[in-house]
């Protein structure tokens, strides 16, 4: 008997069901032959763990990412100025130095002038400043992000940092609240700031504010103070050269100010009239006709070498004011044309004789007879070196010194007709000698003086006495400690050139005292009176007699003497001076207007090539001498004028 054949199992193959996740504790065939499968897992329960646990981590990234901001806002700011309270103008204490008719020579501290409204502000500066510092400004609000991958790009290609990408706002926020430190920090504060001047000011406001405070070199703020600096005229009448010419000084004040170089300025003002035609804000023709009459820059900005001058005044100002932090205005003795004759006497010297000389450095002082200090220059270029030769170098005088020992000689009741031996001389030891080694034998004093000669000079100043030397030195005005040493007579003190200079002027003034004075009126600046110079009746420290015959005697030493190189067109007098080894040569003289002296060495104090007094400074004497009277009367020497007259407008 056959059996039915058993129904064959479902095939896992042809199984519509999908497989089963997992088994049970059963097998395959728990829960019971009819029982259903339990369903597999739908596919979209798979995603929805790893999309909240993105979620999850981008909300607890998001809120510490706001901590830290917050931390970083509250950190960058805890240390900034009151932004809604913008700060003072620069408040140190400005100076202006100007002569006694009002020409300013010089200005120091922070100069401000009138404040202009953006309405009265030039359209060319206007287009000149964003043209060199900020052509977008209009478009940006406080940061340009254009301008700084500009920068960027142009800081690579260059291999160096040749550009910044910071805007006018910026610059406006690190003037107005920031310091100058270069810093991550720093810098984020800038543009923290600048994003807030954005939104509290308009940005003509803005303009107004960077315009009237931002540096423009010489101590100048704002471009009403540098228009009237530069150029002797208020900043609302600006023309485009000139325009340009301030432009280009924001970038980098002192190194572009007219004042220190003018070719640099005039080159970058040509800059920034390229870039405002690049910028389509002026037409090429206008720009060609700008840098052919380029801004004129008013001859009281090219300070020069002036400066060894208004240095000098304003130490001294500073000393008479010293209770005030009021802006001052200075009223000095300074001639422009004397001083004009003094820069161009020493400098061309220096320039074309000094090198084969081996002089580099000399100074030139000139004074009126009661002291008034005329011209005075410290050195070859004071941009160069500030150090001033004429009042803080003490340098030996040599056989400059030698007229207070004839003067004293006169005192003590000799002539200049008096004889004394130029033979050898022994003192304590020590034997002085001629320059050429050779002796005359008797002579009188007034050829002694004449022809310098060292032993009878030392002869004389033994029979004089040397403490009676030292005392009348002093009496003259000479400042500097005096020993009476043996071999005083030959001048081994050393002095500055504008004390001896001012111990000269009782010879050219009737004996009469003249300690060296610059500063005549001190105002502030709202016009009140804070010094006033005091005309006391001189002093009378030699007769007028010794005065008149050390002038003859110090005039032959020009006629026929060692001064022979210092023969001028009228009247003059002095004396050579050398010092040991040719270290330093000089040259002290004086007619009726003028006392002048000249000193010619080196800073490191080493040889020249054998300069002695008689020769280099007493050309520079001449030449200055010659130029500085110009225009004045030729007359006798002796009783120089006694007054220096204040012709300025705040005379009184």
């Amino acid at each position: 008997m056959s059996r039915a054949p058993r129904s064959p199992k479902p095939s896992r193959a042809r199984s519509s069901r999908a497989p089963r996740a997992s088994r049970g504790k059963g097998g395959e065939g728990s829960g019971g032959a009819g029982a259903p499968e339990p369903a597999a897992p739908r596919r979209p329960a798979k995603r929805r763990r790893p999309l909240w646990r993105l979620a999850y981590w981008s909300v607890v990234v998001g809120v510490w990412a706001a901590i830290a901001g917050v931390g970083g806002l509250v950190y960058l700011a805890h240390d900034l100025p009151d932004l809604n309270r913008l700060p003072a103008p620069n408040q140190k204490q400005a100076i202006v130095v100007k002569t006694a008719g009002g020409q300013t020579l010089a200005t120091y501290g922070a100069v401000y002038n009138d404040w202009l409204s953006y309405g009265e502000i030039p359209e060319v500066m206007v287009l000149a400043i964003l043209a060199a510092e900020d052509r977008r400004f209009f478009d940006h609000m406080g940061v340009d992000p254009r301008g700084v991958a500009r920068a960027a790009l142009a800081n690579i290609r260059a291999g160096a940092l040749r550009q910044g990408g910071s805007t006018l706002t910026q610059q406006l926020a690190k003037n107005l609240f920031l310091t100058p430190e270069r810093s991550l920090k720093r810098k984020a504060q800038e543009v923290m700031v600048a994003f807030w001047l954005e939104r509290t000011f308009a940005k003509s406001e803005l303009l107004e504010l960077y315009l009237n405070r931002v540096y423009f070199g010489a101590g100048t703020y704002g471009i009403d103070a540098a228009a009237r600096t530069y150029y002797g005229h208020s900043a609302r009448r600006l023309s485009l050269a000139e325009a340009a010419l301030l432009a280009g000084l924001v970038k980098a004040p002192s190194a572009y100010a007219p004042t220190n170089d003018p070719e640099r300025a005039f080159e970058r003002a040509s800059v920034v009239l390229g870039a405002m035609v690049d910028a389509g804000l002026i037409t090429e023709m206008a720009a060609r006709r700008a840098r052919a009459e380029p801004a004129a820059i008013q001859p009281s900005a090219r300070a020069g070498d002036v400066r060894y001058f208004t240095d000098w005044v304003v130490r001294r100002t500073r000393a008479l004011t010293a209770e005030t932090e009021r802006p001052l205005t200075v009223y000095t003795t300074l001639d422009r044309q004397a001083q004009a004759a003094a820069e161009r006497a020493l400098g061309g010297a220096l320039g074309t004789a000094g090198p084969a000389r081996r002089v580099a450095q000399g100074a030139l002082v000139a004074l009126a007879p009661d002291g008034a200090v005329r011209a005075m220059t410290g050195g070859r270029a004071y941009a160069r070196s500030e150090y001033n030769r004429a009042v803080q170098a003490r340098r030996q005088m040599g056989s400059a010194f030698k007229p207070f020992v004839y003067a004293a000689a006169l005192e003590a009741g000799m002539g200049p007709d008096t004889l004394v031996d130029d033979a050898p001389i022994a003192v304590d030891g020590w034997s002085p000698e001629n320059y050429g080694r050779s002796y005359r034998g008797p002579v009188t004093l007034s050829e002694a003086l004449s022809v310098s000669l060292n032993t009878a000079t030392v002869r004389l100043q033994e029979r004089v006495g040397r403490d009676r030397i030292v005392a009348l030195a002093r009496r003259l005005g000479v400042d500097a400690p005096l020993e009476p040493v043996r071999s005083l007579a030959l001048g081994p003190e050393e002095m500055s050139l504008l004390d001896i200079t001012g111990a000269y002027a009782p010879f050219a003034n009737g004996g009469r005292a003249a300690e060296p004075y610059a500063i005549l009126e001190i105002h502030a600046l709202d016009g009140e009176l804070l010094y006033r110079r005091r005309a006391l009746p001189p002093e009378q420290v030699l007769s007028a007699e010794v005065a008149q015959t050390m002038a003859t005697m110090l005039e032959n030493v020009v006629e026929w003497g060692t001064g022979k190189r210092a023969r001028i067109d009228r009247p003059a007098a002095g004396k050579t001076g050398t010092s040991q080894g040719f270290r330093d040569a000089v040259f002290v003289g004086f007619t009726h207007d003028l006392v002048a002296g000249v000193w010619l060495g080196n800073d490191d104090d080493t040889p020249t090539d054998r300069v002695t007094g008689g020769t280099l400074p007493a050309d520079i004497w001449a030449d200055f001498m010659i130029e500085a009277h110009v225009g004045r009367p030729v007359r006798p020497l002796g009783g120089g004028a006694l007054k220096a007259t204040f012709t300025g407008p705040e005379a009184g």
